[in-house]
């Protein structure tokens, strides 16, 4: 009988940010569908502070406790070697990767002006480049091998809008070029790359809750509380194994949002309105024409909570491994 394509029976996956909230639940829950895990996580704190807790060997004992293979990493992303020493433990482990979950990610909130270089350096380097160094590394042998599959976690904090996250959220629209990019330059040769847009209950998601809840109604307070408690990282597991799996080979270049047990898929940014002239530009032509043809249409400078107003379907108690 033919293993069903949504399977992981076989496969090998680095999960970076492994350690906790939703890399945990990933690497458990792609454990149980037969992947074996190389369990990236420094045990930082949700700034990127230094920690103590070897979180990605906790991790493992859990795998391996159901009988699943797994083994731990604690290099940090943010050093470019990291991701090549990734790659090679997979292989040296083994034999092979076909998945890379880019999860590992921290978040630094305060106001543009007040933003350090040590606040923006910390989240880019983390959020973005840990992506692009471990995914430039992966590429070079799933470009060899002619397979393989990337989900690069995003956020609606960069895609929709939120609040004294200007650093955090040029990163996670960074991934969503890096993604983008690999999917039509690799796509030809069987290799995926999807984006995520998780919406879970976490340490980040904690932080950010709290930073902007005096800014919102007491309906939107209630919708958000809803949408954590049915946002558990066990709801997203799911949906980032079946990105990895043959299952989804239809889907490449794609960002899909999950919240609860929704499922939703982003347009990408495209041309909304036109206007051209038979003349040269001048400022009194842009004020007769250009803003009154453009002001209906104008894309509103939305948050988060102005776009998804309702309180999302719960998930299931325990979903289904």
């Amino acid at each position: 009988m033919t293993a069903p394509a949504s399977t992981l029976e076989g496969k090998v996956a680095i999960v970076t940010g492994g350690g906790g909230g939703i890399g945990r639940a990933v690497c458990q829950h792609m454990a149980r569908l037969g992947a074996r895990i190389v369990v990236n996580d420094l045990g930082v704190s949700v700034a990127g502070d230094a920690g103590s807790v070897k979180a990605a060997d906790v991790v493992v004992e859990a795998i391996r406790a159901e009988g699943g293979e797994a083994v731990a990493n604690m290099l940090s992303v943010t050093e470019r070697a990291s991701g090549q020493a990734m790659v090679e433990q997979a292989m040296d482990t083994y034999g092979r990767l076909d998945i890379v979950i880019n999860n590992a990610g921290i978040i630094r909130m305060g106001a543009f002006g007040d933003m350090t270089e040590s606040d923006w350096r910390g989240v880019l380097e983390t959020n973005l480049h840990g992506a692009v160094y471990l995914s430039h590394a992966a590429a070079r042998l799933f470009v060899r091998q002619r397979s393989g599959a990337f989900v690069h976690m995003s956020s609606a904090g960069g895609l929709v809008g939120s609040t004294r996250q200007t650093n955090y959220a040029a990163a996670k629209l960074g991934i969503v070029g890096l993604s983008q990019t690999l999917a039509r330059d690799l796509g030809s040769l069987g290799i995926r790359s999807n984006c995520i847009v998780p919406s879970s209950t976490s340490r980040m998601t904690e932080l950010t809750d709290n930073a902007r809840r005096h800014l919102l109604t007491p309906e939107a307070q209630e919708n958000l509380r809803r949408a954590r408690l049915a946002s558990v990282p066990e709801h997203m597991a799911p949906v980032v194994a079946f990105l990895g799996s043959n299952a989804s080979v239809a889907l490449n270049g794609q960002i899909i949002g999950a919240r609860g047990s929704e499922l939703y898929l982003y347009g990408h940014p495209s041309p909304q309105r036109d206007i051209s002239s038979s003349k040269p530009w001048s400022a009194p032509w842009f004020e007769e024409h250009l803003i009154a043809a453009w002001t209906p249409f104008l894309t509103p400078l939305e948050v988060i909570t102005d776009v998804f107003r309702w309180a999302p379907i719960s998930g299931p108690a325990s979903p289904d491994p």
